[in-house]
């Protein structure tokens, strides 16, 4: 199986596209990714409808990201909903926040945008044939350039999966086959961060984290790694499961939680001794999220949200969420979900 296949396989989106359509979700023609990189995402009746990914918030304004360049905004607690113009119809698959009005989103085709007035409209800063370009530019081994020509020459095709996000000016973007950049200057300018970090085989990155001077990125067949000193290096962390990592959480000892793929949940404080969470059921999870009490949500495959109590993953009631892409906690309590059937209603997180 080649490693195309694999981004298709495990790419979240895919995943919640694949459910989408056995579910009987309507089917779309394939777009070129360089085409849907020129053309602004349409304008939808529904936006909380369509296939959403991932959310944030931003002050007292929700923000959802997902398929074909959606972006859609609640300014009432996802209440009601309208559509923000997006420059590009490419799946965004990420979206955060600095403070209320500055954030970035990133998506397929190596495409990274910001914002700075809380998500009311967007602005490219990168995509893949720049980021190609830059990768050829930085490379200065015969490994690394070959796999810079191999990206020109595949054309603006990867998407970026997680970004980092210090502050308005500064973050980091991570994604298919060991695809890293860093900002310092909100997207004029870019550095490419794939030869600093220990991901000899380009598997790809779903998962960044940071706190402090500590970022932990992970992501496909088991690839953590973790940084001290605010990036400048990084060293390898042997993982405790081989399978893929979607999601995870800092911890307030310093350590990171990590799950993915049929339920692994593991956590560890020091990057060496790793501890499983059993998961009532071995669906994949997705998606992780801090309550406002400090405790940890679990989205899962299953259409389980799960909430961590001590060293055991407990379903949160009955609640049922059909295929979760993304878990947000709101100003207030309510938990708020993004998947294949857009948003879902508000769910209440009690102690």
């Amino acid at each position: 199986m080649g490693r195309g296949s694999r981004v298709v396989q495990t790419h979240r989106w895919t995943l919640f596209l694949a459910a989408a359509l056995a579910a009987g979700a309507p089917s779309f023609a394939a777009t070129p990714v360089a085409d849907a990189l020129q053309r602004p995402a349409l304008a939808v009746s529904a936006p909380q409808r369509a296939v959403l990914l991932a959310g944030a918030q931003a002050g007292a304004r929700v923000i959802a990201v997902g398929e074909r360049g959606i972006v859609a905004l609640s300014d009432d607690s996802g209440k009601t909903w309208r559509q923000a113009p997006c420059p590009v119809s490419v799946t965004l698959t990420m979206v955060r926040f600095a403070d209320d009005r500055n954030g970035v989103a990133v998506g397929h085709g190596g495409t990274v945008l910001t914002t700075a007035d809380g998500g009311a409209s967007w602005s490219v800063r990168l995509d893949g044939r720049r980021a190609a370009q830059l990768a050829k530019e930085a490379a200065t081994t015969p490994a690394a350039q070959r796999d810079a020509e191999r990206l020109v020459a595949d054309g603006p095709d990867k998407p970026f999966l997680d970004v980092l996000v210090w502050d308005a000016k500064r973050f980091l973007v991570v994604g298919a086959y060991g695809l890293v950049f860093h900002t310092a200057d909100g997207g004029a300018t870019w550095t490419p961060w794939m030869a600093r970090l220990p991901n000899p085989k380009s598997r790809h990155w779903y998962v960044a984290r940071r706190s402090g001077n500590a970022l932990w990125l992970a992501g496909e067949q088991g690839l953590v790694t973790r940084s001290t000193d605010g990036g400048e290096t990084f060293q390898p962390v042997a993982s405790p499961y081989q399978g893929s990592w979607f999601a995870g959480a800092l911890q307030p000892d310093g350590g990171v939680l990590l799950a993915g793929l049929r339920g692994n949940v593991w956590r560890t404080a020091d990057a060496v001794n790793w501890t499983q969470i059993p998961s009532p059921v071995p669906a994949s999870i997705t998606a992780v999220a801090t309550a406002e009490d400090g405790r940890l949500l679990l989205a899962s495959q299953a259409g389980l949200v799960l909430v961590l109590q001590g060293d055991r993953l407990v379903p949160l009631g009955s609640v049922s969420v059909p295929n979760p892409a993304g878990l947000l906690q709101l100003q207030g309590g309510a938990l708020l979900s993004v998947g294949i059937n857009g948003v879902l209603p508000a769910l209440e997180v009690r102690p």
